[in-house]
């Protein structure tokens, strides 16, 4: 089941990303392009055999984990920004690119890096379970490596939380507003993969769920406001017809 998840919801963000291909060409709203593209890469590492065959290529020392921190952190970053710039979220904006998100990246980032150099990291292993059953001390890395890396997305879906809450209630359109809704949802679901630590092991499944209804909320919610924007265009389109054909007085 778990398996079957990832891959519909790695089928699912690739196909997002390729339908935006002729807005990348066009050069019009290439960062959503670019943050599914990362998006889709992220989705595509974090499952057990591409992870393998990948960081083999890199050595064997999970530099591919590592990777893959910095390479969600750049989607949801991506996608963040695009979908507070939607919503008309400034304060949003301003969270993330401001002081605040720029020190929230760069100490993350740091500790991130930190962690995974003080860790013996040798052996490739998808999730690093074999790394943190090699001692105490990289079990402990292992668990503060992984908040870190959880600690960035949570924060910038914390920041457009409120500007999505408050679009859900606004008289947007109803396709809009569900969106908005879808968006909320991811954005309440990334910052719970920070409990993740004291979810108990027969329970662990719940960590994929999470992580995943997340990504898959981003995806539709963003293609609902494509679906919203393209049937807005057609009856500005209809309706400047529409008035071009009417008899002058």
């Amino acid at each position: 089941m778990i398996e079957m998840l990832q891959w519909t919801t790695l089928i699912a963000s690739g196909a997002a990303a390729l339908s935006r291909i002729p807005n990348l060409v066009r050069r019009k709203n290439r960062s959503i392009f670019y943050a599914l593209a990362l998006l889709t890469l992220a989705i595509l590492l974090s499952i057990r055999g591409p992870y393998l065959a990948i960081d083999t290529l890199l050595g064997g020392i999970n530099v591919a984990n590592l990777l893959l921190r910095f390479i969600i952190f750049g989607a949801i970053l991506f996608l963040a920004l695009r979908i507070a710039a939607g919503f008309g979220d400034s304060r949003g904006i301003q969270l993330i690119q401001g002081r605040a998100g720029m020190l929230a990246l760069g100490v993350i980032s740091a500790v991130l890096v930190v962690c995974f150099v003080l860790m013996d990291t040798s052996g490739s292993s998808a999730g690093l379970v074999d790394v943190a059953a090699k001692n105490q001390q990289n079990a402990l890395l292992v668990e503060y490596y992984g908040a870190a890396g959880r600690a960035y997305p949570a924060f910038v879906c914390l920041a457009i939380l409120p500007g999505m809450l408050r679009a859900v209630g606004r008289p947007l359109p109803a396709l809009l507003r569900v969106s908005a809704a879808l968006l909320a949802v991811g954005s309440i679901a990334i910052p719970l993969t920070l409990l993740f630590p004291v979810i108990p092991p027969p329970l662990g499944f719940l960590r994929f769920v999470v992580n995943y209804t997340a990504i898959l909320c981003f995806v539709i919610g963003l293609a609902l406001i494509w679906v919203a924007s393209g049937r807005a265009g057609r009856r500005r389109g209809a309706l400047s017809v529409e008035r071009r054909s009417l008899p002058r007085r």
